[in-house]
């Protein structure tokens, strides 16, 4: 069980330095793939809204992968 809470705490961290390296700053990795050239909806882009969505879930899930590593372990001794 824990190795698999390990497993996908392991994929999560990687999805989520990737999700947070697409997110546009000042001059973000976004706009290669074309975040610049979609609909705006309110002053920021779809996709950016759906990006900032889908960090938001990543960030959730891995902080509950984060909590049953550290706690349900504990719980056994």
């Amino acid at each position: 069980m824990v190795y698999l809470v390990l497993a996908i705490h392991t994929i999560l961290a990687i999805v989520m330095v990737v999700l947070i390296l697409l997110h546009s700053g000042k001059g973000g990795v976004s706009g290669i793939f074309g975040g610049g050239m979609s609909e705006t909806f309110a002053g920021t882009s779809v996709i950016e809204k759906n990006l900032t969505r889908a960090t938001i879930a990543v960030g959730i899930a891995f902080f509950i992968t984060t909590a049953l590593l550290v706690f349900v372990p504990a719980l056994r001794l």
